[in-house]
């Protein structure tokens, strides 16, 4: 199977989520980066091109300028990939969707409500696959859940707890990934609702199959002057009575990156917790737990087809990354020249990235209103 021609918007020197998305683009050797726009700065930009091995001629100073140069090209890129912080996620999505170029695109959706519709109108008219990373639905032992949940095997479901605690922004702190997170100008009206509360809101509904309906938050600013929250607590209602919580904070001194799901059913329950991505705890009611491992004893088929390496070895947050690019990968082969997709596909799309938005929108009016019962628009 030839590779897949990739540009990328952003991601340039000094810019961490570049070089992973970068990398996850290779493991399963699909595509080939071969232009970008890396940076607002034309000099950073072709200083990261060269650096990358993108030919000069594909070193692009803006992404207008990409997006127009890549769709009049006879060999131009295939999929954008979209890695800058949250308010410079719309212009280059519709550009390059308007070029007729396929978007991947890293969460959340956009900074605003108006920008994430002004994206999902130009999917619309557009046809193009939009992919976003939402990188931890790619793990194996994730998509055991989400099969596992759909087959029935927790039974009827009645609680969903999540969790995303962090502590890296604790004080106050100065720094590329920090400053533009905690920017509303730039990460949009939620802080840590927006950057990790919706991963942890994205991972229940995916293995869950569900979307909430109503949420109450609590969300806080506990750094002094910072202006946008760094720690949410959100009671939500799911469809058929399913309740869940969520819990997510970037100032829980102690954890790292300590992303948790806990599903319960009538007839049984698991747990799965980012930091040891390859067990999954599964108990049926009345019956000892059972300790499932990645690719091991009673992996079902949509957790196999996702792994890549024996059981034992460990895999996880390049390799979810890289799932995300497989998959995007399958979807734009078949859009071009129809390769049939492989069975059991579900990679995140426009419609999780609307949701992802409704969840942060919902979280602010809540919390405004003294933690308010209120719709997911």
């Amino acid at each position: 199977m030839s590779r897949l021609k990739l540009g990328m918007v952003g991601g340039g020197q000094g810019a961490f989520i570049g070089g992973v998305h970068r990398i996850a683009a290779r493991i399963d050797d699909r595509w080939d980066l071969v232009a970008g726009a890396f940076s607002s700065d034309p000099d950073r930009a072709r200083a990261s091109a060269a650096e990358l091995n993108v030919a000069p001629d594909r070193a692009y100073g803006s992404f207008a300028e990409m997006a127009e140069a890549e769709a009049a090209r006879a060999d131009g890129i295939d999929a954008v990939a979209i890695v800058t912080p949250n308010h410079m996620h719309a212009p280059p999505a519709v550009a390059f969707l308007k070029a007729g170029i396929h978007v991947i695109c890293d969460k959340p959706l956009a900074a605003t409500m108006d920008q994430a519709r002004e994206i999902a109108d130009a999917v619309a008219a557009s046809g193009k696959q939009f992919i976003l990373t939402h990188n931890y639905t790619g793990y194996p032992l994730i998509r055991q859940a989400r099969q596992m949940v759909a087959d029935g095997e927790l039974g009827d479901l009645r609680v969903v707890q999540v969790e995303y605690p962090q502590d890296w922004l604790a004080e106050a702190t100065s720094n590329k990934q920090a400053d533009w997170r905690t920017d509303p100008a730039r990460s949009g009206a939620g802080g840590c609702v927006g950057d990790i509360g919706t991963h942890a809101y994205n991972l229940a509904s995916f293995v869950t199959g569900l979307r909430a309906e109503r949420l109450a938050a609590d969300l806080d600013a506990f750094v002094p002057g910072r202006p946008v929250d760094d720690n949410v607590h959100v009671m939500l209602r799911f469809p058929g009575g399913v309740k869940g919580m969520l819990w997510a904070s970037q100032v829980a001194v102690g954890n790292e990156n300590a992303l948790r799901l806990r599903v319960y059913g009538t007839r049984g329950g698991l747990e799965w917790a980012q930091e040891n991505p390859n067990v999954m705890r599964f108990t049926r009611f009345g019956k000892p737990t059972q300790i499932l491992t990645r690719g091991g004893a009673g992996a079902t088929a949509a957790g196999t087809r996702v792994t890549r390496i024996p059981p034992g070895h460990p895999e996880g947050y390049l390799e979810g990354f890289a799932t995300i690019y497989a998959e995007a990968a399958d979807l734009v082969a078949h859009a071009r020249d129809g390769t049939a997709l492989p069975e059991g596909l579900h990679v995140p799309d426009i419609e999780d990235g609307l949701d992802g938005m409704r969840f942060i929108a919902a979280c602010i009016a809540s919390s405004r209103d003294d933690g308010v019962w209120t719709a997911l628009g």
